[in-house]
């Protein structure tokens, strides 16, 4: 892996910091700034998509037969870069990175043609069926049934902590199509339409403290749901392989580049916040905490980049996705405890709506500085952080097991 970069990576350096500072308008970037969990709501969060779309820069991982921009390894890695130095918005995952993968590897020609081209373009919203109550990292216990009826799946049961569900036009599930012996065994992956009837929506709350409509996680109920056969990506039964193929590239993901921006930002703040009369970026003690995280992501930031030029090779992420996600979450997470320690008193008074205050829609008088708003909701929003996508108790066991063969 060569870590020095070409006259011609340097030059699509300089094209992406233009089209950022031409595209990142002053109104998404106010927006982006008291956001505590690096997305904006959906109207904003669609409006950045197809920016990118349109630049053709929607989807760096694609293959360019599927509209992907043909990007080396080191062209990725500069546009993740210079996109999270800016403080851009992240690409919602749920289409883009997680389900499209599927489609393209095991889906049919027509599948292909009917649900990439609109989720390249972000037309289509869409959201993940994986976890139950009481299957959540034990993913395979899962129960919802997909029983045949001539040409159609009844679908019935529930899936929870189901991402922005409320704004989804399509959701993808696993449901079991049968019972085995072996529990991986009977599970099917299928694409429904949410706007089947049978289909209720329920908001969960959450402790960030989320206004309704904007909720971050819900519960998805299914009464009766009839579906097409013709919905369902690949064989019968077959859907716990599909679904390991998926979450090489939820777990799997760069986690680098946003850690960089986010240490940055607490820098930032520190540099302003006082501890008994001195700026806190002079603290020993504070200045420890920022260096073991300094360093922390920089060694997670080569051992992405290792892993993802395998990548590129066309190795599988396999097992090492699991050790991106352990060592990239907890990262996350010692970031927003150590900016809820730079802010101090001023994460106090909790903010659930942070744009709203900043816009003065808010009829309380805003008690913080601007950038201590999100402080807290984030703290509290990144606790998931370590559990979703598999907690990182299950990593560790699979990570035992792939790579240490206990």
């Amino acid at each position: 892996m060569d870590m020095e970069f070409t006259a011609e990576d340097l030059a699509f350096r300089d094209e992406v910091r233009a089209w950022i500072k031409s595209a990142y308008d002053p109104q998404l970037k106010a927006q982006m700034a008291q956001s505590k969990n690096g997305y904006l709501d959906k109207a904003g969060q669609v409006a950045w998509q197809k920016k990118l779309y349109e630049r053709g820069w929607i989807a760096p991982d694609w293959p360019v037969e599927y509209g992907g921009p043909g990007w080396t390894q080191s062209q990725r890695y500069i546009f993740n870069m210079e996109t999270s130095a800016a403080g851009c918005p992240i690409v919602s995952p749920m289409g883009l990175k997680m389900v499209a993968p599927v489609i393209m590897k095991f889906g049919t020609q027509e599948q292909k043609d009917k649900f990439l081209p609109p989720i390249l373009r972000s037309d289509v919203w869409w959201c993940q069926g994986y976890s139950e109550p009481g299957s959540g990292s034990d993913l395979a216990s899962l129960q919802m049934k997909a029983e045949r009826d001539g040409d159609h799946y009844v679908l019935n049961g529930s899936k929870i902590w189901t991402t922005h569900a409320q704004w989804a036009d399509w959701i993808f599930c696993l449901v079991r199509t049968s019972v085995e012996k072996n529990r991986q065994d009977g599970i099917s992956f299928v694409l429904v339409p949410m706007t089947t009837p049978g289909i209720t929506i329920q908001a969960l709350p959450t402790l960030d403290g989320p206004l309704e409509g904007q909720q971050e996680v819900n519960q998805v109920f299914f009464d009766n749901v009839r579906v097409p056969v013709e919905n369902r990506i690949g064989e019968e039964g077959k859907g716990w392989t599909y679904a390991k193929y998926l979450l090489e590239f939820e777990r799997g993901n760069a986690y680098a580049p946003g850690l960089k921006h986010q240490l940055a930002k607490t820098k930032r703040i520190a540099s302003i916040e006082t501890s008994e009369g001195d700026r806190l970026i002079d603290d020993p003690d504070f200045q420890r905490k920022l260096a073991a995280l300094e360093i922390r992501i920089e060694a997670l930031n080569m051992t992405e980049l290792r892993v993802f030029s395998r990548a590129a090779a066309g190795q599988a992420i396999g097992p090492a996705s699991s050790m991106l996600k352990c060592q990239g979450s907890e990262a996350q997470q010692a970031i927003t405890e150590l900016t809820l320690e730079a802010v101090g008193a001023y994460a106090a008074p909790f903010i659930q709506d942070t744009w709203a205050e900043i816009q003065g829609r808010s009829n309380a008088p805003r008690p913080s500085p601007d950038y201590a708003g999100p402080a807290a909701p984030s703290y509290f929003n990144y606790r998931k952080t370590s559990i979703y996508a598999g907690s990182n108790e299950i990593q560790r066991n699979i990570m035992a097991k792939m790579v240490l063969g206990l």
